[in-house]
């Protein structure tokens, strides 16, 4: 079934403060917490159209922030990236983030709360598996009393060794680039491999050394050899950590660099753990799409990202590079896998379509919601501010001016912040231009959520019959059906910043799958301009810039 994913860091979610000084303090800038996600808020979100959320960056990770009452001292400041550090560099895996927490102590409680909320507004519950690689201080303080931590019995005389939970650089101690001319630079000797695959003790600024690689027990130092009878040590942690957070209520899992780690192990993993928990969601994070099959029939996933297909296609048409023709190779790249797709136009690894750095308008990207939600029975994935056109405009501290929403430091998400209205979750601030923007999300997404004919019927692309027509501009226009026996869709979006005039021709086949005539009458559901309600196949029509149009035949 096609389900609809919010993506929000707890911690930029709930924060009112917006102060906003670059590399500010937790006290300077504010923290979100997971009291602030409140029933109101849920709510919005489903309403908004939305089955899942997926708290973005809850396990306890590498930070400058200490909470000494607690026992909860900073990180080395040699390997965090940013004063709030990264939500991928996890330190605990059976812990949650004491930033996230009113009451530090109480903070697992905090938590468990939030997951209970969440389904009481029946949206389901997902947080990240970072399985690749952990912080450089990882120590876990919150695990079960009868498990051993990573590394506590590894032999770091050896590079590699099955059972082994780390690789290591004998001989050779770690230099970070940010430890050049500290007076207390980070010690670590044997070097432990950075988690980027860095074989090497001199990471650069452009490796993941905040990081160190876990061991799957594959040998990368003698051609990738494989060893994995007896299991991997590293492989039973892992599922056991998966079964904690499951026990915990946790509904999916995003698993970070799924590809990084053997598809062996996932299938291990993932088949134990539904077999306790039959209706957990796995997503992986794949960009090779040469290992997209292996990881969904082999490995067990049940969705992938599409971002070098269809991510990566959308925005290059926005963005004038490609054409609407191109998505029509997209769907067909994946078409035995459409299923398991989970599209998106943003998430925290990537540019705001409304910052400069991308289309700086973010009506822009309405065309390409209407595809990546209603193409196919793929699943959708949207982040926290895009439905009102957060444009990440600010050099927050660590991660610079790039486009992107902060994930290492402490921030005020201003536009959201509209939306928020103080905890209110109204929308109260937002300009009338955003009001109209996020209904027009809102009206797609439910569209494509409750619709019976998008969720499960079937689908032709009329693209292939209108490349050589002179009335349909098949660099900006892109037309598709949706057909149930009860109901025919007529997809029109327009990525051009200019109006058009369109006739879409429509073949025979295409009509004898519909049951439709040329002459057949249908009606406007939705557009994005006044227009007539009523509507023929042989009718030419006027699509503004930007624009989409949805119509419905009996």
């Amino acid at each position: 079934m096609k389900i609809h994913i919010y993506q929000l860091l707890p911690r930029l979610f709930g924060n009112k403060i917006s102060n906003n000084k670059p590399n500010g303090s937790i006290s300077e800038n504010g923290c979100g917490k997971f009291n602030d996600i409140t029933n109101k808020a849920l709510e919005e979100i489903k309403l908004l159209g939305f089955t899942h959320v997926w708290y973005t960056g809850v396990l306890s990770h590498a930070s400058l922030t200490s909470y000494p009452h607690s026992q909860i001292l900073p990180d080395h400041a040699d390997f965090v990236k940013g004063i709030a550090g990264s939500p991928y560099a996890v330190r605990d895996y059976y812990d949650v983030c004491p930033d996230l927490s009113v009451n530090v102590n109480n903070r697992m409680s905090e938590f468990e709360n939030l997951v209970k909320r969440t389904h009481q507004i029946s949206l389901k519950v997902i947080i990240d598996f970072v399985p690749n690689h952990v912080a450089r201080s990882y120590k876990s303080s919150s695990k079960p009393e009868n498990e051993n931590d990573l590394g506590e019995n590894d032999d770091s005389n050896y590079s590699f060794l099955p059972q082994n939970n780390f690789y290591y650089l004998p001989g050779e101690k770690l230099q970070l680039p940010t430890s050049i001319g500290s007076e207390n630079p980070y010690y670590e000797m044997p070097a432990k491999v950075t988690g980027n695959d860095c074989f090497n003790s001199n990471p650069s600024d452009n490796d993941w050394y905040e990081t160190v690689k876990l061991n799957y027990g594959v040998d990368y130092i003698n051609g990738k050899a494989k060893h994995f009878n007896p299991v991997p040590d590293t492989w039973l942690k892992m599922t056991n950590i998966l079964l904690f957070w499951a026990e915990k209520g946790v509904d999916g899992f995003r698993c970070d660099m799924a590809e990084m780690v053997p598809v062996e192990f996932w299938n291990y993993a993932i088949s134990r753990v539904k077999n306790k928990y039959p209706d957990i969601l796995f997503i992986a994070e794949v960009y090779d799409p040469r290992q997209y099959r292996n990881y969904i029939f082999d490995g067990g996933f049940d969705l992938l990202y599409d971002k070098v297909g269809l991510y990566d296609t959308l925005r290059g048409i926005i963005e004038g590079h490609k054409w609407a023709n191109d998505i029509t190779n997209c769907w067909q790249n994946v078409n035995d896998i459409k299923d398991y797709m989970l599209n998106f136009l943003e998430n925290h690894d990537e540019q705001r379509i409304a910052s400069q750095f991308f289309a700086s308008n973010p009506w822009r990207a309405i065309p390409a919601l209407v595809v990546a939600c209603c193409l196919e029975k793929s699943s959708y994935m949207h982040y926290f501010g895009q439905d009102v056109g957060e444009n990440a405009p600010d050099a927050e501290g660590f991660s610079g001016h790039d486009g992107r929403t902060s994930i290492f430091d402490y921030w005020g998400v201003k536009e959201h912040q509209k939306w928020m209205n103080n905890g209110a979750f109204d929308g109260g601030l937002l300009s009338e231009n955003q009001r109209k923007l996020q209904i027009t999300y809102k009206n797609i997404l439910n569209l494509a959520l409750h619709n019976d004919t998008v969720q499960n019927g079937a689908f032709y692309d009329l693209q292939w019959f209108n490349r050589d027509n002179g009335s349909y501009n098949s660099q900006f226009i892109y037309s598709f059906f949706r057909y149930s026996k009860t109901e025919v869709l007529l997809f029109v979006v327009n990525f051009d910043s200019n109006e058009h005039q369109v006739l879409i021709d429509v073949p025979k086949d295409a009509l004898s799958l519909t049951n439709l005539f040329i002459d057949s009458i249908g009606s406007l559901i939705f557009s994005s301009q006044d227009q007539k309600n009523l509507f023929t196949l042989k009718q030419k029509f006027s699509i503004e810039a930007n624009g989409v149009m949805i119509f419905k035949f009996r």
